[in-house]
């Protein structure tokens, strides 16, 4: 057996597409990976280069395999095995309609993550059936996962995407040019730069702002192998006691750029969502749950929930009052990448 396929041995390497299943899901299953056989089947498609569907048919077949793939399957079980993210073995992530270019150095886009897109494209879809165009703003791009499924469905929006982190950027960048190149109708503005602090020149004007920053507390190292030690940590960790450091700059840059009557959208993690809508609203929490009454910039601030029923996410509606400057904080590295974390 080639000395490229680790923790194998030759009478292991599967040669049809249906004992390579079999196999890839066992040695999945045993190693604790979530979905063994969705990963199996998804990399059996990449090792030979067809779609999911076209690699189950080949299984019901038992087709043998093609010279070459299954050594190449075989190696990639072994690195998922390891609990490497299935996104950085087949190089892409699903988001909504959009199929993401991902790899190490950005954060991949969780399932979790497209109810706050939908928040932003529900209300950029009504800006837009109102007055013809919609202008929205997605902080910590990351991948560029929220501003590309804003841009390719509601026409008419012109989308702008901030991400600092170099890495993150370049993977942005990629996708942005892949999804936008073809479509001239799906606009995205991509700038390198400070989510506190970019864009000035929209303060104001923005109708939508999203975003999906470090918010991981640093005392919660999230359980997942594939998140603890593959996804980018300054796109995991928010800073601060509370993990919320990081997305009070996000926030208080949103309120600056917002028109009055905006709306603004943050993702955040399930334990926080009373400290997100009291660090939104700029008071503290009050009896209604759910709702706070905003003082600081921002109106009625609400939580509401993921696809899978946690809150995850402030929404909040930007008021008439002028908010209020925060204090610098010098010590807080600038805002860049994105997250998930149970």
């Amino acid at each position: 057996m080639p000395d490229a396929v680790p923790g194998a041995v030759a009478d292991e390497v599967p040669r049809t597409a249906a004992a390579a299943l079999r196999w890839a899901t066992s040695r999945l299953g045993a190693a604790g990976v979530p979905s063994p056989r969705v990963d199996a089947e998804a990399l059996l498609a990449h090792a030979l280069g067809v779609d999911r569907a076209e690699a189950r048919r080949l299984a019901v077949l038992d087709r043998a395999l093609p010279d070459g793939a299954g050594d190449r399957f075989a190696a990639d079980v072994a690195r998922r095995a390891a609990r490497e993210p299935l996104q950085h073995l087949t190089g892409v992530a699903p988001f909504r309609h959009l199929e993401l270019a991902v790899g190490p150095g950005v954060f991949v886009p969780r399932p979790e993550t497209e109810q706050v897109a939908q928040v932003a494209i529900d209300e950029a879809a009504r800006v837009v059936a109102r007055k013809g165009t919609a202008v929205v703003v997605d902080l910590c791009t990351g991948s560029g996962a929220i501003a590309l499924a804003v841009a390719t469905e509601v026409p008419g929006a012109r989308v702008h995407a901030v991400e600092l982190d170099a890495a993150a950027h370049g993977w942005a960048s990629r996708n942005v040019a892949a999804a936008t190149g073809d479509r001239p109708d799906a606009v995205v503005h991509l700038l390198r730069g400070d989510a506190r602090t970019a864009l000035r020149e929209l303060d104001g004007t923005v109708d939508v702002v999203v975003s999906n920053p470090p918010y991981v507390p640093p005392g919660a190292v999230p359980r997942d192998p594939e998140v603890a030690d593959h996804d980018p940590a300054v796109a995991l960790y928010g800073l601060g006691d509370d993990g919320l450091e990081v997305p009070r700059g996000v926030t208080a840059a949103a309120a600056r750029l917002l028109r009055p009557g905006g709306l603004y959208v943050m993702e955040h993690a399930e334990v926080q969502a009373a400290a997100a809508r009291a660090m939104v609203a700029g008071t503290t929490v009050g009896t209604t749950v759910g709702t706070t009454v905003g003082t600081a910039g921002f109106g009625p601030v609400s939580t509401r929930d993921d696809l899978t029923g946690r809150p995850r996410m402030v929404v909040a509606r930007r008021s008439d009052r002028a908010p209020e400057r925060p204090s610098p904080h010098p010590d807080v590295r600038p805002a860049a990448g994105r997250t998930v974390t149970d």
